[in-house]
């Protein structure tokens, strides 16, 4: 399982990256205090990077900030 989290165009992309990685993180455990396997579950952050709504840069577009959950 593969937890993705990002952010819209508002703020820096380093702390972006930073926002995005703690909200995957907080859906991945989650899902391990709902007894999914945590060896199986990675979290990753992307930032301002792969929008679902393309903005320019500091645009607070809240469908941007969003956390995907990937079952390989």
């Amino acid at each position: 399982i593969v937890v993705t989290g990002h952010t819209d165009t508002t703020g820096e992309p380093a702390q972006n990256d930073d926002l995005s990685r703690r909200r995957a993180q907080q859906i991945r455990q989650m899902l391990v205090s709902r007894g999914f396997p945590a060896a199986r579950i990675e979290a990753v952050g992307r930032g301002q990077r792969d929008l679902a709504v393309a903005t320019g840069p500091n645009v607070d577009e809240a469908r941007n900030r969003r956390v995907t959950v990937e079952v390989r």
